[in-house]
């Protein structure tokens, strides 16, 4: 197939871009490069029958629409905004590329009627303390303007299931980590706490910690992405990926350097859009798409720590120790 990925550059794009190659297919990136980074790719660039990257703006309906035209089977659109206080600070900047931007797409995949996969977040659920998990029934809350950005895009994308019969699935994979994840910003915890570790510089857990998150490796979240794009049965759903068990974040902390000493509390930045409890009930992926993650998190932890002192050796730009 021909298959456009939005934000390929970025750290989950490019472990979508790596399973779509080893698949055969085509891909197209579009990236403007403000999340993503040009090393991500650099492994793909030599195939210029398979791969071809173009730098730009989702927000460019010029450049859509040129690209477009490759006639494309498939498009998974995770370009987005994603930090949660930039969207807090900064309200416009999310809602223009994750709302308006995602509008601009699904035009082109209307016009050219092109399947859509719209990458979401588990930041758009409420609280839960349901030891089955959070399931897709279960209610939405917008507590920062990305979650809320990602719901109204959500609601887009599904009116044109509806209205204009789309194929579209829309994914919610839950905290995702691995290789070629940041070791700065929101999201990537597990990536920060190794580069503290490495750095011998204390591990900083914002509030009390109990928090829990459901960390699902990078390779099966890509697996699971692609799975949905090749699904017909996906089409129209909305679909959960995770683990399928939580961790406080005082427990992570503890597992990664095992040395509490090492570990600091500091105020939060945001409660007011924290979510206490992450837990993935994902049976509607296994259901579907006959999915189901195969990388406990110890194993997820080594493979991560691995690839980044090994990027540190190696003197990568994007590795900072």
């Amino acid at each position: 197939m021909k298959v456009l990925v939005t934000g390929g550059a970025g750290f989950i794009g490019r472990w979508v871009v790596a399973k779509l190659l080893k698949d055969q297919h085509q891909v197209w990136v579009l990236d403007n490069l403000a999340n993503g980074r040009n090393e991500n790719l650099t492994e793909f660039m030599t195939d210029s029958h398979s791969f071809r990257f173009q730098k730009g703006d989702i927000n460019d309906p010029k450049l859509l629409d040129s690209l477009f035209q490759n006639n494309f089977d498939l498009c998974f659109h995770l370009a987005a905004s994603i930090n949660v206080q930039d969207s807090i600070d900064d309200p416009r900047t999310t809602f223009t590329n994750d709302t308006v931007g995602t509008f601009q797409v699904l035009e082109k995949c209307r016009q050219y009627q092109v399947k859509m996969v719209f990458m979401s977040t588990c930041m758009v659920y409420d609280a839960a303390n349901d030891a089955r998990g959070i399931s897709e029934k279960h209610p939405t809350k917008p507590a920062s303007p990305y979650a809320g950005s990602k719901i109204a895009a959500e609601n887009l994308v599904l009116s044109y299931y509806y209205a204009y019969s789309l194929p579209i699935v829309i994914v919610r994979p839950f905290n995702t980590y691995g290789p070629f994840q940041k070791t700065g910003g929101e999201g990537g915890v597990i990536a920060i706490f190794i580069q503290k570790k490495l750095a011998d510089h204390k591990l900083s857990i914002y509030g009390d910690g109990t928090q829990t998150r459901d960390l699902l490796y990078v390779e099966d979240c890509a697996d699971f992405v692609v799975a949905a794009g090749y699904s017909k049965l996906a089409e129209g759903q909305i679909l959960n990926a995770g683990l399928g068990q939580d961790i406080s974040i005082n427990e992570l902390a503890a597992l990664i350097i095992k040395n509490t000493d090492k570990i600091e509390h500091l105020p939060h930045i945001h409660p007011q859009s924290e979510i206490r409890k992450l837990l993935c009930n994902y049976d509607k992926a296994r259901t579907i798409l006959n999915w189901t993650p195969k990388v406990s998190l110890e194993e997820g932890i080594n493979k991560t720590e691995e690839w980044m002192i090994k990027g540190v050796s190696k003197g990568w730009s994007y590795i900072k120790i």
